[in-house]
């Protein structure tokens, strides 16, 4: 069967998504700990601009780098938290934070779609293409997401045809499923799916297709 492309659009779509559920966060709990993670939720989302940001350069150099990140200084605000490149200023508040996811979303969605489909640039889970890092970006937005509206009572459940998306994308030997949510969640070591205990250690496949 033919697979269905990731695209800029979804990209933009899901962080859309995102940031209307966390503007929901209440502001007393953005300091509490996110999900199963070590970090609190301020954090989680800090990385998640990290993340988002971290693949845009990765395909902005005229010639990207195949061996490695683009080499900015990613260092943590505490011992245990992230090695973050960005950090929200605290002083702006929870709405400043959700600028800098929107901001460095935006980054990769513009590089998404002007760079070519043949480039190829380094990522630790295997060298990928703009689409690759597209649904990188799609699955770090959806989990992280969940990580902070875990024990919120928050409802988090992002479109099936994403989910499906970028599972055949990065995770193609995923158990099929007529909710690809969990499946979701199960590959990347969050959930237990029946008969599947959740797994200890996991990671996606970025190369492209082929």
């Amino acid at each position: 069967m033919s697979r269905s492309a990731v695209t800029a659009d979804d990209l933009a779509r899901c962080v859309r998504l995102a940031v209307a559920v966390l503007r929901e966060v209440p502001e007393d709990s953005w300091r509490a700990k996110a999900g199963s993670l070590e970090w609190d939720r301020w954090e989680t989302v800090e990385h998640l601009s990290d993340d988002l940001f971290a693949y845009a350069v990765q395909l902005s150099p005229a010639a990207p780098a195949l061996d490695g990140l683009v080499p900015f200084v990613w260092q943590p605000r505490r011992e245990g938290g992230p090695y973050n490149a960005v950090h929200a200023d605290p002083d702006a508040g929870p709405e400043g934070l959700l600028q800098t996811l929107e901001a460095t979303a935006a980054l990769l969605v513009a590089m998404v779609r002007t760079a070519s489909p043949q480039m190829r640039s380094h990522h630790t889970f295997g060298r990928s293409d703009p689409e690759g890092f597209a649904a990188m970006g799609i699955v770090e937005t959806l989990v992280h997401t969940h990580d902070v509206t875990d024990g919120l009572g928050l409802a988090w459940t992002p479109p099936a045809e994403l989910c499906s998306r970028v599972l055949d994308r990065l995770f193609p030997e995923a158990p099929a499923a007529t909710d690809p949510w969990p499946v979701l969640l199960w590959s990347t070591g969050r959930a237990d799916l029946p008969g599947r205990p959740r797994p200890v250690t996991w990671r996606w496949d970025g190369t492209p297709p082929g």
